[in-house]
């Protein structure tokens, strides 16, 4: 059997207590390997794309700004 079933079949067996558990640490790992592929990817400048497209918008008056709810003020703003 391969790992992934002997993964699939022991998952399986889990009390519904523990796969909660589960779900909830593979949940965050999960977000853990996404949050560090984001800053790899905006460290090698593969979404400056996005910014400009941002920057674009906001000259042109498209869009008035998102709100940064951990400080409230305006995420546009922090732009240059």
């Amino acid at each position: 059997m391969m790992q992934i079933e002997q993964l699939q079949n022991e998952i399986e067996a889990l009390s519904p207590k523990e796969f909660t558990r589960l779900r909830r640490w593979f949940a965050e790992k999960d977000w853990e390997r996404w949050d560090k592929q984001l800053e790899v990817d905006v460290a090698a400048g593969k979404l400056d794309f996005r910014l400009k497209e941002a920057l674009m918008s906001k000259a042109q008056k498209n869009i008035t700004g998102f709100i940064d709810s951990s400080n409230n003020t305006s995420i546009l703003e922090s732009l240059r």
